[in-house]
């Protein structure tokens, strides 16, 4: 049981306070709901960072978190304390099962970087393929059988996946990690680019709409226009 409130330091989007467009504090934000816990949060505007903020974490961006007057500020760090700190009966574990639902997508939203930073005609093709590719291996894992849904009497060709998420029918630590990076792809590459997941990746689509159900996804994605604003001068136009 933590007997400390942990503080969490965000940062804000245009208004300057609600929170802004970036994966790695929504994932925070997922797995302290998934978590149930009570936390404290701080929103900074960037563009006016007040002096206590470099006195905490001198160097950094947000975000970062405050426990017992100690200050963390690597994601993946956090996300290790709070499933080491956190944990059953009182709070829920969410590490996957499954490895491989971990490293599933992982390169995706590297490519998605890639792709919607160009600026090169010849090259845009290609990049795009890359991330499409991406797309279709992790199509391929969320429509490919886990061993606990495979029927070992059953005979003939095995059935499709039906899960909602990487792992199984709950949301784990894979997925707050997944989430965010596939809904900023989702928005960002229409905005800018025209581009849509394929409707014929029916694993993806699935895991999306399930996630679009899912209140500790809906209540922390930013607003679209803040994703949007954020990308304005990171999406390149194509010459």
């Amino acid at each position: 049981h933590v007997k400390e409130t942990p503080q969490f330091t965000f940062s804000a989007g245009s208004d300057g306070e609600s929170i802004g467009n970036c994966p790695f504090s929504q994932r925070l934000f997922m797995i302290l709901l998934l978590k149930r816990v009570t936390f404290s949060v701080t929103t900074v505007d960037l563009k006016r960072k007040p002096a206590d903020l470099q006195d905490l974490a001198p160097g950094t961006n947000p975000p970062f978190m405050t426990f017992n007057g100690e200050v963390k500020i690597d994601v993946n760090k956090i996300e290790e304390f709070l499933e080491e700190k956190l944990t059953p009966p009182r709070y829920p574990k969410l590490a996957p099962k499954h490895r491989e639902a971990n490293t599933a997508g992982i390169d995706i939203f590297a490519r998605f970087s890639a792709y919607i930073k160009n600026q090169r005609k010849d090259t845009n093709d290609v990049l795009e393929k890359a991330l499409v590719k991406s797309l279709w291996h992790l199509d391929n894992f969320l429509r490919t059988l886990l061993s606990e849904e495979i029927d070992a009497d059953a005979s003939g060709d095995l059935p499709e996946s039906s899960r909602s998420f990487l792992d199984g029918p709950q949301l784990t630590l894979a997925d707050c990690n997944l989430l965010p990076k596939l809904h900023i792809l989702k928005v960002v590459g229409k905005k800018y680019r025209d581009f849509e997941i394929p409707t014929e990746m029916t694993g993806v689509w699935r895991y999306l709409n399930c996630a679009y159900q899912r209140e500790e996804f809906t209540s922390t994605c930013p607003a679209e226009r803040e994703i949007e604003l954020a990308y304005l001068n990171v999406a390149k136009t194509i010459k």
